[in-house]
């Protein structure tokens, strides 16, 4: 789909990704650009429209979609990272991780598809990790967990919006230069430089945008014996 005329809202849009996608969008000739977020006032990107959203908040993701009836983009953004081991962490944290990255997902794209079907189709880019596909540390492994859930509904959904012509895109990124990763030492990417390639990825139709070597390569492993991705399980 055409990035620019197109009316796009972008959940999580505050700031981080997010926001470097709102402003990517705005750059590309994006007619509207709705900056979805929990506390709208925290938008302060000009050009865009702020829109209260809360994924986790059934009755806020209607009132979100009754709102903005026009969309033909949704980038489905918003996230959370509790730090949480599978075994250590609260199941609180968990579920959190669990609700935002794959039931919020899910409750937006089943809100927000029958629009996309209206208004022609149109697509959804979901923002996955690296992570989706390996779980490096206990400290991410209910991020990983429900990265993966998220993965596997991108999937389905593809399958099930094919029929009213609706693209399903998602996106694998390791470490970005957000907030999220401020205490990570490895190398990280610009989001703003994330956001161009996924929004080009979805003008070119793609159903997958890999974003960075990390991801590349954990991508090309995924056939290979486990301990070639985990090579702490060969000793």
């Amino acid at each position: 789909m055409k990035i620019e005329g197109s009316v796009a809202l972008v959940t999580g849009a505050n700031r981080g990704l997010g926001r470097s996608f709102a402003a990517e969008l705005l750059d590309r000739g994006a007619a509207k650009v709705y900056a979805a977020a929990r506390r709208p006032e925290t938008v302060d990107l000009p050009g865009v429209v702020p829109l209260a959203l809360d994924i986790t908040d059934p009755a806020s993701i209607r009132a979100a979609a009754e709102h903005a009836r026009d969309v033909t983009l949704l980038i489905n953004n918003a996230g959370v990272s509790t730090g949480s081991s599978i075994l250590g962490g609260t199941l609180d944290d968990i579920r959190l991780e669990m609700e935002t990255h794959y039931f919020g997902t899910l409750a937006t794209a089943r809100e927000f598809a029958p629009i996309l079907g209206r208004n022609g189709g149109g697509a959804i880019l979901n923002v996955l990790s690296v992570l989706a596909w390996v779980a490096i540390s206990p400290q991410v492994a209910a991020y990983s967990a429900a990265k993966a859930a998220a993965l596997q509904l991108t999937n389905a959904l593809r399958l099930e919006l094919k029929e009213q012509g609706t693209l399903v895109t998602a996106l694998h990124v390791g470490y970005m230069d957000t907030g999220m990763a401020a205490g990570v030492t490895a190398p990280k990417i610009a989001p703003a430089k994330v956001a161009a390639l996924a929004l080009e990825g979805v003008e070119q139709g793609s159903f997958e945008v890999i974003a960075d070597d990390v991801s590349r390569h954990v991508r090309s492993q995924l056939s290979a014996d486990l301990t070639d991705l985990y090579p702490q399980l060969a000793s």
